[in-house]
């Protein structure tokens, strides 16, 4: 397994891709970034014609990850070659929003499971629900088949992202790399900071990922109390208060962050579900705390993989932790890298939502306000 990387600033920038004669027999191109370079038909062809025999699959960003830094409004490309591993690509426009669960397993289902050893999956970012789509997925693949990947992000704050998948960019669609073979070898782990604070209230009503109220009382309204200040700049401001649930068991618990506000219904949209009758509870950041679980999540990769020397990580990291940790973003890029070492190439971006499996039951679910991370390597 080997891999090359570039980053452009600039639109005529990518005619200077000069890679090596092996790269450009590359099977795999994952690349990121900004709506102007995503949506550009010219970008997505000349990346083609460098790598013809590649699966390119990509998305518009809330920030791009490249080498151990946090970059705005560039594009990232990451080309991979695979000594013994085959690679396949599937993507699917989703076209009702309240079929995120069956368009998941249709995909799912359409992915050949002979010697299938992992699934990669992108999202798009806002007219979806993160957690129906990851079970079908779960749903539709063997049980011992373990996905990982996030959801579109973008800058303007929940507008719109748009997908790449072996075609130009586009809204509302879904893009999963599916690796094969024995000899690919895959580590993840997601782990995210931030910690509660205030009363917990039970969901009293709630559809699919809309809250509408906490213990009888309007969701939202809830949410401005707590917020304050902050309340006038929802729903970009829920990024720096996500709502923890929990099952009245203890079996499940999630993070959720707001994506979305309906004035009317005095409710609030949420990235993934909000299950009735789970109990909630606000969450503030902690600085170090957010920092210490990028570098928990790299230590969970290091004990998942069965492979000595790694070549990849794709870093998924939630809009919301850019958002809190501002200037000392790098940080938690830098705690990852010294765990993994300096030989492992870094790509990835900042998200809608985070997928991987939980270090609890290693089950794969959809997260929010999380650094996930998948490690590659090949024997």
């Amino acid at each position: 397994m080997v891999t090359e990387q570039f980053a452009f600033c600039k639109l005529d920038e990518i005619d200077t891709i000069k890679g090596s004669a092996k790269l450009v027999n590359s099977q795999l191109v994952f690349i990121f970034g900004s709506k102007k370079f995503i949506c550009n038909k010219e970008v997505f062809n000349k990346i083609k014609v460098k790598y013809p025999n590649a699966n390119i699959i990509g998305c518009t960003t809330a920030g791009e990850i490249f080498k151990d830094q946090v970059n705005e409004n560039i594009l990232t490309i990451t080309a991979v070659y695979f000594e013994n591993t085959e690679i396949k690509l599937f993507a699917s426009e989703l076209v009702h929003f309240g079929e995120c669960y069956e368009k998941g397993l249709e995909i799912a289902k359409s992915i050949p499971v002979d010697d299938l050893s992992h699934v990669f999956l992108i999202g798009e970012g806002i007219n979806i629900n993160g957690s129906k789509l990851v079970e079908g997925f779960v749903d539709g693949l063997p049980e011992h088949v373990k996905i990982t990947g996030g959801l579109a992000g973008d800058y303007e704050g929940y507008k719109e992202t748009f997908v790449i998948a072996n075609d130009y960019g586009k809204k509302n669609l879904i893009g999963a790399v599916a690796f094969y073979g024995s000899r690919i070898k895959i580590g993840y782990g997601s782990v995210g900071g931030f910690d509660t604070f205030g009363i917990e209230r039970r969901v009293t009503k709630s559809k699919e990922n809309i809250l509408y109220e906490l213990d009888g009382r309007p969701a939202l309204d809830l949410y401005k109390e707590y917020l304050g200040e902050y309340s006038s700049e929802l729903p970009v401001s829920g990024l720096l208060f996500p709502l923890n649930i929990r099952s009245s068991d203890n079996k499940y618990s999630y993070v959720r962050t707001v994506s979305g506000i309906d004035e009317e219904t005095k409710s609030l949209k949420f990235a993934g579900e909000i299950p009735q009758g789970y109990y909630g509870k606000l969450m503030r950041a902690n600085f170090n705390n957010l920092i210490n679980g990028s570098m928990k999540a790299a230590e969970n990769c290091i004990s998942s993989i069965d492979c000595k020397s790694p070549n990849l990580a794709i870093l998924v990291s939630c809009r919301g932790r850019r958002v809190v940790l501002n200037q000392m973003i790098d940080e938690e890029i830098e705690v990852v890298r010294s765990i993994l070492g300096n030989d492992v190439t870094f790509t990835g971006f900042y998200s809608n939502g985070e997928i991987a499996p939980t270090n609890k039951n290693h089950m794969t679910e959809f997260h929010n306000q999380t650094m996930t991370i998948t490690l590659i390597g090949e024997e």
